[in-house]
């Protein structure tokens, strides 16, 4: 395989698994094409297909020799009107209907009244607050509450009408909800998701870093993440280094509510990796603000050194045509120059008819926008910086950043024992790839989220000379560097200890590492 800056882009790309990709053939055709990730989805199916999928993938990337990360998407709670009529119930402007708590079948019967998949909803809607079924295309607004406990009554008038079924969405943008993000559905897949070794968890529903930081309590009571280190002068480290050979699993929060974005700040802080929901952001939210929002919260991430992926219709119309469509294209891009870690297919690749074609799709725009970026003076490239911190590997990727201002390097190459090295020169943002090594398969799946970071498996070296010489013949053999090219060399003396990384220096290409004059950077 190609490296990225050859055939795949530097921004990663997200895959969600299903009928149209749940096959070996279409699995291996998926990474070939460029897919860093795959997301399953645990809203829908059950965990025997789910490990079906996972197992799947595991194989096909052993066999095709690249890393590939796993993310267990869970649902979180999930707010549906209850059983309607056969053919639905028409709701017209400016009729009232109620729902109420007690399971109750809706019919056409005046007046028109609605029971809730999570009835302690009602006990939180307040007049005015606006009530959205079916991802917003039926709008109604609270006139009333009325009762207690189970004959609690909300009254609510139409604004806009429209056909509603059975299981319908119930979105309360408005409403302080205080609802677990962590259903006891959600807990049983997390215990799943920690049992069969996925690489990241992704949590829904997410209002306030509290809900983070519950998560991330439950997965170390289940083994899955350290201990938090105490507060010590040197700053906060990457989320993403050096844990050891401790079980660790990242966890993605999912922007998709209001209170989210009051609370973004706070919750990019707590979180490892953030992603940008824009389905259920576009219906608690004006459409309208989700252009200006998505570009607020990858500032952010990007300001605190945490991967963004942004998610949601990227090329919908995908799921049916063999193209995308202008605005599609254009979408990607923007997100690519906004400072997104990675970009992530939904239908198109779950349901979709041309998953692979999708993929092939973003990984030719990403190539495209990344290869302007470097050349056209116009779209500079903005180089970034790694979180503040006092940590030698910060210090050092800063150096690197520095150094390739100068260098005409094609890439730089690191060994990275669990992804901390190999995360701070990630959230450089360089122009060209970042070639990570490490010992642990595991550590490499969690770099497949990383913008810009190449994992590749690699036994322990003995010493530091023998490490760059046996990296000169890895990439001399792939074809990716000529005799004679800079590298930029980033790594730990001694090499393979974890949290040390101490050594930058400049190599050139099959030069003799013995006798060739050290060139410190």
């Amino acid at each position: 395989m190609e490296i990225p800056n050859n055939r795949h882009s530097l921004t990663k790309i997200i895959a969600t698994l299903g009928p149209a990709s749940g096959d070996e053939a279409t699995i291996a055709a998926l990474i070939r094409t460029g897919v860093s990730v795959f997301r399953i989805n645990f809203s829908h199916g059950k965990q025997a297909e789910f490990a079906r999928m996972l197992d799947l993938v595991r194989q096909v990337a052993d066999q095709l020799g690249r890393p590939i990360g796993v993310l267990g998407d869970l649902s979180g709670p999930k707010v549906r009107v209850g059983e309607v009529e056969e053919g639905g119930v028409k709701l017209e402007k400016g009729q009232h209907v109620r729902f109420v708590k007690p399971t109750t079948r809706t019919t056409a019967q005046t007046p028109v009244t609605f029971s809730t998949t999570c009835p302690e909803v009602l006990d939180e809607i307040q007049p005015d607050e606006p009530i959205l079924l079916d991802d917003g295309s039926v709008r109604l607004r609270c006139v009333s509450r009325a009762g207690e406990g189970e004959d609690t009554i909300v009254t609510a008038v139409v604004n806009v009408g429209g056909v509603v079924t059975s299981s319908k969405g119930m979105n309360l943008p408005k409403t302080n909800l205080t609802l677990p993000a962590l259903t006891e559905y959600d807990q049983t897949c997390l215990e799943f998701a920690v049992e069969k070794g996925f690489d990241f968890v992704s949590l829904s529903f997410v209002r306030h870093a509290e809900d983070v930081r519950a998560i991330k309590q439950r997965l170390r009571e289940l083994g899955a993440r350290p201990q938090p280190a105490p507060p010590t002068s040197k700053g906060s480290p990457s989320a993403f280094a050096s844990y050891g050979s401790q079980k660790f699993i990242p966890v993605v929060s999912k922007i998709e509510k209001p209170q989210a974005i009051d609370a973004l700040e706070e919750i990019v802080f707590e979180t490892d990796v953030v992603m940008v929901a824009r389905g259920d952001l576009g219906v608690e939210m004006d459409l309208a603000q989700v252009p200006v929002i998505q570009k607020e919260i990858i500032a952010e991430c990007n300001n605190q050194g945490k991967p963004v992926i942004v998610a949601t219709q990227m090329l919908q119309s995908m799921i049916e045509s063999p193209t995308a469509t202008r605005a599609e294209v254009s979408d990607v891009a923007n997100a690519i120059l906004d400072g997104a870690d990675a970009v992530m297919l939904s239908g198109e690749t779950a349901v979709g008819k041309y998953p692979v074609e999708a993929v092939k799709t973003l990984r030719e725009v990403g190539l495209y926008t990344h290869q302007k970026r470097r050349e056209d003076p116009n779209l500079p490239w903005l180089p970034g910086k790694p979180r503040a911190s006092k940590y030698r590997t910060a210090a050092l990727a800063r150096g690197v950043g520095v150094v390739l201002q100068e260098l005409e390097a094609p890439l730089v190459a690191c060994w990275s024992s669990y992804g901390g090295g190999a995360s701070y020169l990630s959230q450089l943002r360089l122009p060209l790839p970042v070639v990570a090594f490490s010992a642990d398969r595991a550590a490499l799946r969690r770099m497949s989220i990383m913008f810009g970071v190449w994992p590749e498996w690699r036994e322990l070296p003995d010493q530091t000379t023998d490490f760059i010489r046996e990296t000169d013949g890895f990439l001399l053999e792939k074809g990716w560097v000529e005799k004679g090219d800079p590298i930029v060399v980033v790594l730990g003396v001694p090499i393979g200890r974890p949290g040390l990384t101490n050594d930058l220096r400049i190599h050139y290409v099959g030069d003799d590492v013995d006798t060739a004059p050290y060139h410190e950077a």
